[in-house]
């Protein structure tokens, strides 16, 4: 069987010291069972687990080059009950721990991985995912920062774990995502976005009144119906009622005044040019999801029909309305039609609609959400922009396509 040695580099980095100091270990007739390597300012960070014939001596040479290379290591001898201890653990669950804020302090990171030792889950791998920030930045600029963990084993409690999570999110304005590491959440191919105060910055219908002068009466039913409060249906006729006489030019109006989400152009020119399909699922109304289509290339647009007769809102909305039940559905008929598994559907959303297309989708992410949906939903983003999705599949700023 041989020996089995880890081994543990730091020093300062530079161009071929890993073909340097592997040179030596294939003088020793080495074979490499692990690897890692990590370079931090400069400062060189690389372990590597090996195994010897019995009879070869390690230690000697090993030091001899490390000196040579102005490198210091530490040479551990790994026994058997301990090498398989660490093969089994390679059997047990893996999970991502996503953690974003507009800066990442010490303190976050405390608090995070207290509660990851708390249920008894090892930390494999950490890496940041966000660019390197500018020591002088543009204050006009909205910062974005993210690290990544890669977790081992089975949490003790999870429900309990979540919640701590999410009680955190709020305490100290990070996001907190943890996703089980798997094929499908490399391979995500489908991604569904509510309209309304996730893709734009406000509720259409609530500037519709606004134009119709019943703004703050439609305002309190379109609040009371994101909470939860009402029957979305009975909302949204309601609602559409007072807009009954309105002439059909307002929507233009309308539409010239409504600004994206912050990160909803970048997300969408990253997702598309990563192959993957998008839609809007919209409780909100068509007019408003074509013009997105429009600009932001969208492949699929579902959402209400307002009834216009002789160039003038009538007060109806068209059937079938599009509430969260339909969400869902059409969120299965695209994914059918595309041939894409439930698990490989992301679905976006802030209102109580959206939960049963959050619940549907293999990840929901409720966006800036109200308290009881992002309760319900699985994952949450309250801090940063749409884009942060992409750090959810684990891209990288250096890899995105810059708007």
């Amino acid at each position: 069987m041989g020996n089995i040695f880890l081994l543990r580099f730091t020093g300062e980095d530079r161009i071929g010291l890993t073909s340097e100091l592997t040179r030596t270990l294939a003088e020793l007739g080495a074979e490499v069972l692990d690897i890692n390597q990590a370079v931090i300012h400069q400062s060189l960070l690389l372990g590597m687990m090996i195994r010897v014939e019995n009879g070869v001596e390690v230690e000697r040479p090993i030091n001899a080059m490390a000196e040579s290379l102005e490198l210091r290591v530490k040479i551990r001898a790994i026994d058997d009950t301990d090498y398989d201890s660490w093969v089994d653990r390679q059997g047990k669950p893996r999970y991502i721990l996503t953690l974003l804020a507009r800066s990442i302090e010490a303190s976050h990171i405390a608090a995070v991985t207290k509660i990851i030792t708390d249920e008894g889950l090892n930390i494999d791998v950490i890496h940041r995912l966000s660019g390197r920030p500018q020591r002088i930045e543009n204050p006009d600029t909205l910062r974005r920062a993210c690290v990544e963990f890669w977790l081992r084993g089975e949490p003790h409690d999870k429900p309990r774990m979540q919640a701590l999570y999410m009680d955190l999110s709020r305490e100290l304005a990070i996001d907190i995502a943890w996703q089980k590491d798997d094929a499908y959440r490399r391979s995500r191919r489908l991604v569904a976005f509510d309209m309304d105060s996730t893709l734009i910055q406000a509720e259409v219908i609530d500037e519709l009144a606004k134009e119709a002068g019943c703004g703050e009466e439609v305002a309190a039913i379109t609040e009371s119906a994101m909470r939860g409060e009402l029957d979305f249906d009975t909302s949204l006729r309601r609602r559409v009622a007072t807009l009954k006489g309105l002439p059909e030019s307002s929507l233009q109006k309308v539409a010239e005044r409504l600004r994206l989400t912050e990160g909803a152009e970048a997300l969408l020119l990253n997702l598309h040019e990563l192959g993957y399909r998008t839609a809007i699922l919209s409780g909100g109304f068509s007019y408003f999801g074509n013009m997105l289509r429009d600009r932001l290339g969208f492949n699929y647009v579902h959402a209400n029909e307002l009834e216009i007769i002789d160039g003038k809102l009538t007060g109806k909305v068209l059937d079938p309305i599009v509430n969260g039940q339909r969400k869902a559905e059409l969120l299965e008929q695209i994914a059918s039609s595309e041939g894409i598994n439930r698990r490989q559907i992301i679905a976006v959303g802030d209102g109580a609609n959206d939960l049963p297309m959050l619940n549907r989708a293999g990840l929901g992410i409720a966006f800036h959400a109200k308290p009881i949906v992002r309760q319900e939903a699985g994952h949450a983003v309250s801090n940063l922009g749409l884009d942060a999705v992409l750090y959810l599949l684990g891209v990288r700023d250096r890899e995105r396509v810059q708007v």
